[in-house]
């Protein structure tokens, strides 16, 4: 008798962006209600990460960023679907805001959080990645882009 086996895992991206003293964070549907996540996606055939995180960013929130260093790589395995994750955690800044632009299908909105707004939400976060990656930014973990290397 095999075992049954779990997909391979999904590498995605995420930004941290932070604008006076508040985190750009986006509301979105999922299966299991409304979350807040950073802005972050999936990575796609032929994109380098730190593009993914630049394209997911905007897609979800309408702003331009420029990365600026790489906070984490992060693995997390999703309890209720055994789904595991490979999150490149991205800080960035804003560089131009469309206002005007359509979100991606299943954000509700973009929105501005201080730490204690997010914390005090935690309740309804995506996953604990984001409230991880919250607190390695604001305990200075930087690390240069250039400790990615792609080919």
């Amino acid at each position: 008798m095999r075992e049954t086996q779990l997909p391979r895992p999904v590498v995605t991206v995420a930004t941290i962006v932070m604008r006076d003293d508040a985190f750009l964070i986006v509301e979105e549907e999922t299966r299991v209600g409304v979350r807040l996540n950073q802005p972050a996606g999936h990575l796609e055939a032929g994109e380098t990460l730190a593009a993914a995180a630049v394209r997911e960013t905007l897609e979800e929130t309408g702003h331009r960023i420029a990365p600026t260093a790489l906070v984490g790589v992060y693995r997390w395995q999703a309890p209720d679907t055994g789904a595991t994750f490979i999150r490149f955690a991205f800080a960035g800044e804003v560089v131009a805001h469309e206002a005007a632009r359509a979100l991606d299908v299943g954000i509700l909105r973009a929105l501005w959080l201080t730490y204690d707004e997010l914390a005090a939400r935690r309740a309804t976060h995506r996953s604990p990645l984001v409230m991880r990656c919250v607190d390695d930014y604001r305990a200075g973990l930087r690390r240069p882009l250039e400790h990615i290397t792609e080919m």
